[in-house]
């Protein structure tokens, strides 16, 4: 049952993040902007550029702000993430064989003599 629901949450977090592609590119671009701004006002001399610079990364910012599909579509992709290393680590641990050499499991043997 938990397979189940972790395939559910896969598909509807995948579906999500498809149709947030276009939010994603303009939150990538004005996250771009936001970082030139941030650059080129830091390398800046004159007052004028940093004033034009300073404008770039607050328009930027506010693009970036106010693109919330684009933070629903990062949301879908960390949660499509941590489904998938739910499901990975559920399959690492049914695969994993238990050994009953003496050799190998010899501390917890005598461990158990020693009780």
């Amino acid at each position: 049952m938990k397979k189940f629901g972790l395939v559910t949450l896969g598909i509807i977090a995948g579906i999500v993040a498809l149709v947030n592609l276009g939010p994603l590119l303009g939150l990538g671009i004005s996250a771009l902007f936001v970082i030139a701004g941030v650059h080129f006002y830091l390398k800046s001399d004159s007052s004028l550029l940093k004033i034009f610079w300073a404008t770039v990364g607050i328009i930027g910012l506010l693009t970036a702000i106010s693109n919330i599909p684009g933070f629903v579509g990062i949301l879908s992709i960390v949660a499509l993430y941590f489904i998938w290393k739910t499901w990975n680590k559920e399959e690492l641990s049914l695969s994993i064989p238990k050994k009953d050499d003496p050799f190998v499991n010899f501390e917890t043997q005598w461990n158990e003599l020693n009780k």
